[in-house]
């Protein structure tokens, strides 16, 4: 199994690096024989670009695609894997919300249920995390629960980015989302597309303010819900 890992870059110049240094050094499972880091910068504003261009001159291996103009983080994956070469993708976030150190956790949760999706949740039992925004969680529960009840499948938290998918699966279900509704997208039709095909493992979660770079606004929180009603209710393709 070869693993590409899709790290979505914008405006995240204090921590991309630090993201890839942690990708590059953990420690796989034995099943994965090969694994590629690509990092798709979507027109930062920042430092973000030069900083990655720079670590590339110590670490070649590292692909860099580059977007002219601001398209969204949906796009941004898509840019990944439309160059990427894994059997199996993952998407990760450059701000350091989440930790690479349950990268294996879902790898294995893949390999050991012979699903072709893995969702990491923030709010599975057993993790002791840091208080965040409850405004934020209400919200992301909410949107958690209408997904379920509409595709009939028990979620905990559909808004994490963590999503760890085969790449049959990505060319069966065809996105169409460019922002961050691509989320709710992705695994609405996974679930359509086999309901019995998805596990959830708990990610850990180190959540910022809006202050400390959050991108997710209300604007896009009505984005997020129109998504889950397209696919959802409406079922476009």
């Amino acid at each position: 199994m070869k693993l590409s890992i899709i790290v979505p870059l914008y405006n995240e110049p204090d921590t991309v690096l630090s993201v890839l240094d942690h990708l590059r050094k953990i420690s796989l499972p034995s099943f994965v024989d090969d694994k590629e880091i690509i990092v798709v910068d979507d027109c930062s504003a920042d430092a973000s670009l030069k900083n990655v261009q720079q670590y590339r001159l110590q670490y070649p291996e590292i692909i860099l695609l580059h977007h002219e103009k601001n398209m969204g983080k949906g796009r941004a994956v898509k840019t990944g894997i439309e160059k990427s070469s894994g059997d199996v993708i993952l998407i990760q976030d450059a701000d350091l919300e989440l930790s690479p150190s349950d990268i294996p956790s879902m790898l294995n949760a893949m390999h050991e249920l012979n699903v072709e999706f893995v969702n990491g949740s923030r709010y599975l039992h057993g993790l002791v995390r840091p208080l965040a925004s409850y405004r934020r969680y209400m919200v992301n529960r909410f949107f958690t629960f209408l997904t379920s009840v509409l595709i009939n499948v028990r979620l905990t938290d559909m808004a994490c980015g963590y999503k760890l998918f085969t790449r049959s699966l990505y060319n069966r279900i065809r996105l169409k989302e460019n922002r961050f509704g691509f989320e709710a997208e992705l695994i609405i039709k996974a679930l359509r597309d086999k309901r019995n095909n998805v596990a959830e493992v708990p990610v850990k979660y180190f959540p910022r303010r809006e202050g400390e770079g959050k991108k997710l606004r209300t604007s896009d929180g009505l984005k997020i819900l129109w998504t889950i009603f397209k696919y959802g209710i409406v079922r476009m393709n």
